[in-house]
C-alpha cells in the first residue's frame, strides 16, 4: 500500500468520524438519517441563488442536499477544521448550517460532490413568506422573475418596504442575538462574508384557514366519491406532511425535536419563524475585493449599502440590521 493511499484512507476515516460526531451533536440519529436519504429518491427543488448550485430535498423534507464545486470542496475542508470544534464547544447551539455529511458520486467517470444539511424549514408546517437578509440595501430586492414564483425569496429592501418585524419578545431576542453574535464572530475570524440570514414565516391564522379549506374540499370529495378509496389520499395532509411521517400526528404544531430553527412569535402575532445563517463559504479574497471596487465606482456614495465589503464591516452591518429587525 502506497503512502499516498494510506494518507487518503486516513482522511476518509477522519471525516467519517467527524460527521458522525456532528450528527450526534445535532441529535440526528444515524438510522433515521440513512432512511431519509435512501428510502426514496430526493426531490430537486428550486433555488434563487446565483451560485448555480443544485438543491435536493429528502423525501421526508428533513434534509437538504446541495451540490458543491471542486473549489467549494476545498473551502469546506478549510471551514470544517474550525466549524467542528466550534459546534462541540457550543454543544450544537448554533444558527450556522448543520453539516451532516459530504459525499462524492462518480457517474460515467464524472465526479459530483454533495453536502447534506438539516432543512431550515419545517417538514410539516407551511412557509408562507421567505426572506434572504444580508443587512445591505444596494440591489437587494426580489427580481420580477423571482416574484412570479409561488414562494418568492424576498430580500432586505422588500423586508423594509413591507415593514416586517420578527416579534419574539425580549428574552427570546436576547438568546437569538447572543447566538448570532457568536456565529458571526467565528465567520469574521475566518474572513468569511456574504452570508445571509434565511427567514421563513409560518402564518398560523392563514394555516388554519388553509386547513379548513382543505377539510371542506376533502369532505366534498368523499361525498362525491363515497365508494372510492382514492379520494381519501395524501391530500388530507394540509401541511404537506408525508402520510407515513412519524411526525404526522403532530402536523399542526411545532415539533421542537425536529423544528430546531423554529422560534414562536409573541402570542398576539401568531407566527412561527424559522431562522438560520446560510451561505458561509465565501471568503473575502481578491475576487470579492475587486467586486467591492467595481460596485463602489457604480454606486458611489452608497458604499455602506453594498453587500460586498470586508468581513468586519459586513458583520457589523449584518448584526445591526438583525437587531432592528427582531423585537
Amino acid at each position: 500500500m502506497t503512502f499516498g493511499l494510506i494518507q487518503k484512507l486516513k482522511w476518509i476515516i477522519i471525516y467519517l468520524t467527524m460527521f458522525r460526531n456532528l450528527r450526534e451533536r445535532f441529535n440526528v440519529d444515524d438510522v433515521d438519517y440513512r432512511e431519509s436519504l435512501t428510502r426514496s429518491q430526493p426531490i430537486q427543488i428550486d433555488s434563487s441563488g446565483k451560485s448555480g448550485a443544485q438543491f435536493y430535498q429528502s423525501y421526508d423534507k428533513f434534509f437538504i442536499i446541495k451540490s458543491l464545486t471542486s473549489e467549494e470542496i476545498e473551502r469546506m475542508h478549510a471551514f470544517l477544521k474550525h466549524y467542528h470544534p466550534y459546534v462541540v464547544e457550543r454543544h450544537g447551539k448554533t444558527l450556522l448550517p448543520q453539516y451532516l455529511g459530504m459525499y462524492r458520486i462518480t457517474v460515467e467517470s464524472v465526479q459530483y460532490y454533495f453536502v447534506v444539511m438539516r432543512n431550515v424549514f419545517s417538514s410539516h408546517l407551511t412557509i408562507h413568506k421567505k426572506f434572504d437578509l444580508k443587512g445591505s440595501t444596494v440591489d437587494r430586492e426580489a427580481s420580477e422573475k423571482e416574484l412570479e414564483k409561488h414562494l418568492p425569496t424576498f430580500k432586505d429592501n422588500d423586508f423594509i418596504k413591507q415593514k416586517v418585524k420578527l416579534e419574539i419578545g425580549d428574552e427570546a431576542k436576547k438568546k437569538l442575538m447572543d447566538t448570532l453574535n457568536n456565529d458571526v464572530d467565528l465567520l469574521t475570524k475566518l474572513h468569511i462574508m456574504d452570508y445571509s440570514l434565511l427567514v421563513g414565516v409560518h402564518d398560523c391564522v392563514r394555516a388554519e384557514e388553509e386547513a379548513l379549506q382543505g377539510d371542506n374540499i376533502q369532505a366534498a370529495g368523499r361525498s362525491e366519491n363515497s365508494e372510492s378509496e382514492e379520494c381519501d389520499s395524501g391530500e388530507r395532509w394540509t401541511y404537506n406532511t408525508p402520510p407515513d411521517s412519524p411526525r404526522g400526528a403532530q402536523y399542526k404544531e411545532v415539533v421542537y425535536e425536529v423544528d430546531i430553527y423554529a422560534i414562536p412569535s409573541i402570542e398576539e402575532k401568531r407566527e412561527i419563524y424559522f431562522i438560520a445563517i446560510i451561505d458561509v463559504l465565501t471568503q473575502y479574497g481578491v475576487k470579492k475585493q475587486a467586486a467591492k471596487a467595481a460596485k463602489t465606482v457604480k454606486y458611489g456614495s452608497n458604499v455602506d449599502g453594498i453587500s460586498t465589503c470586508d468581513p468586519e464591516q459586513y458583520a457589523k452591518r449584518f448584526l445591526e440590521f438583525m437587531d432592528k429587525a427582531i423585537e
